[in-house]
């Protein structure tokens, strides 16, 4: 019979294409999620039966361990950039990866992954990388020979980042950021997931290895480069960090004083202290070259699946070149 992974939050952006690369390894793949209904688009990844979504709350032990039975290895792909109700950082990226690798560690699991980020760092003055780097060690105490990946932002074309600022432009001249000259090192989704496919078959080295692509851009410039694929003059607006403290706060204010009803989709004051620090891979750290893997640049996938922002969508260029004529 083939081997078994199970892969918490394993229907979200990263997650997916972990569970496609097993699928296409030929193991089994036991989805664990909190609203399974909504993750059967990831059964098609493999033969029928071959992936499955089960229902998991990874604040609860005994969803924890009922999602683990019989698995060989275990991912975790579990993360939150805003807290909303009980799903705070502290609930979710400490204690939920310390549970899954205690219960693992019980149940005899024999590798586990844990997708982190870069930044996660316990004295930061952000809970998110605060609470990153606990589950960090949470895990490796529980599971010392797992394979930590920390990622810097992800793109691909589910993304939350390109796609958002890009859906931005259709409505307003203005794209406005917080922390302009921060530096980021895009990287690819399948990338990641590719790396974390080596742990998960035994072909990385235990411990922690930071992951980011081929280039290191400040924010600006990524706004720069994401205008060029999409054909849009936009301004890019810096906004000062004192400024965008004031807004986050009355965003959180807004979400705190209607318990919830109103969401912060804007950003919150923790993202903003996030956005204050480079988000790139430290120098000597283990990364892509230590696993074999070359990632692959922005300017190879971006146009792909950011061309339906342009003014005429797939047709742009098209409309380019007869204006060209006409001309």
């Amino acid at each position: 019979m083939s081997k078994l992974v199970t892969i918490y939050g394993g229907s979200g952006f990263v997650g997916r294409y972990i569970v496609r690369r097993m699928a296409k390894a030929g193991w089994r793949v036991r989805v664990a999620v909190r609203r399974p209904n909504e993750a059967i688009f990831v059964r098609p990844y493999g033969a029928v039966g071959q992936v499955e979504p089960i229902f998991c709350n990874i604040r609860d032990d005994a969803s924890v361990r009922a999602a683990l039975q019989g698995a060989d290895a275990v991912v975790n792909c579990v993360g939150i950039l805003a807290e909303t109700g009980k799903s705070t950082f502290e609930a979710i990226q400490a204690n939920g990866a310390e549970r899954i690798a205690r219960i693992a560690a019980a149940e005899g699991v024999g590798r586990m992954v844990q997708i982190s980020a870069i930044g996660a760092d316990a004295n930061s003055p952000s809970e998110y990388a605060q609470t990153k780097a606990m589950g960090e060690a949470a895990v490796l105490k529980h599971m010392p020979d797992a394979v930590i990946l920390r990622p810097s932002i992800v793109f691909g074309p589910e993304d939350e980042f390109f796609n958002r600022f890009a859906g931005m432009t259709r409505l307003s001249p203005v794209v406005p950021v917080i922390g302009a000259d921060t530096l980021f090192q895009p990287v690819y989704v399948d990338d990641v997931a590719h790396a974390a496919e080596k742990a998960v078959l035994g072909n990385a080295p235990a411990g922690i290895y930071e992951l980011g692509g081929p280039d290191k851009e400040s924010f600006r410039a990524l706004m720069q480069r994401m205008l060029a694929v999409i054909h849009r003059r936009r301004l890019i607006l810096s906004v000062p960090m004192f400024a965008a403290k004031i807004m986050a706060f009355a965003f959180d204010t807004l979400q705190s004083v209607t318990f919830g009803l109103v969401k912060n989709g804007m950003v919150t004051r923790d993202q903003v202290k996030n956005l204050a620090k480079d988000n790139v891979v430290h120098d000597g750290a283990k990364g892509f070259d230590a696993l074999g893997i070359s990632p692959v640049s922005m300017a190879s996938v971006l146009p792909d699946y950011l061309w339906r922002f342009r003014p005429s969508g797939q047709y742009d260029d098209i409309m380019s070149s007869a204006k060209n004529l006409r001309g």
